[in-house]
């Protein structure tokens, strides 16, 4: 019987394997422009949010343009990515906030991250992790969904629990790049309605994978 640790470095390894490039799926080349996506994809596919936000940046291309915004203007083409009116007030606030206090750079720690209008730990930690190449649990659907499946955790579904429970166990150095290949792997293969565990490349290490062998 494999610890919660040992299941997680296994993880690690096989998606690894599997997954060579763990890359963000979010498209962006701005500090910001990270920001923005991230919080478009909540409740909203990352196909989806880079087909929105390609109009986006090129309507609004630096964050001062943001910031003079309405967001009602913002509004318009974000609306696609559902909940339009809370992203749009969002952004606008975040624009102007980053320009206020981080002479419009993102920061690199938790705590000042958290601060942004309409930042959660979500998408501090992505930041943290893709931008700054820290260790860092992005506890989205993929995540909450597989963990629980593969046996890291048992029966977590809140996102900060889970995060909490995620640390002590999965390498930090490899943890970004974990929930990155989270995301491929449950895309591509332990789906939501019907995961595929005969061609999972965690079936061996997997506690319900195991149980239906």
């Amino acid at each position: 019987m494999l610890t919660p640790t040992e299941r997680a470095e296994a993880a690690v390894r096989l998606l690894e394997q599997e997954y060579p490039d763990a890359i963000c799926a979010l498209q962006y080349k701005k500090d910001y422009e990270l920001l923005f996506a991230t919080r478009l994809s909540a409740q909203c596919t990352d196909a989806r949010v880079n087909i929105v936000t390609k109009e986006l940046y090129t309507r609004f291309p630096s964050l001062e343009s943001f910031a003079a915004a309405t967001p009602d203007e913002i509004e318009a083409i974000i609306r696609p990515c559902g909940l339009g009116k809370t992203k749009a007030r969002d952004l606008h606030a975040a624009a102007q906030y980053l320009l206020e206090h981080h002479d419009g750079k993102v920061p690199g720690t938790m705590e000042e991250l958290l601060k942004i209008p309409g930042v959660g730990r979500k998408t501090a930690n992505l930041i943290l992790g893709d931008l700054y190449g820290k260790p860092a649990i992005v506890a989205d659907t993929h995540c909450i969904r597989l963990s629980n499946r593969i046996g890291l955790v048992d029966g977590i579904k809140e996102p900060g629990r889970l995060e909490r429970a995620l640390r002590p166990i999965v390498p930090p150095a490899a943890s970004n790049d974990f929930c990155h290949r989270l995301v491929l792997h449950g895309r591509a293969v332990c789906t939501a309605r019907k995961p595929m565990c005969d061609k999972c490349c965690l079936r061996e290490i997997c506690k319900t994978g195991s149980e239906t062998t």
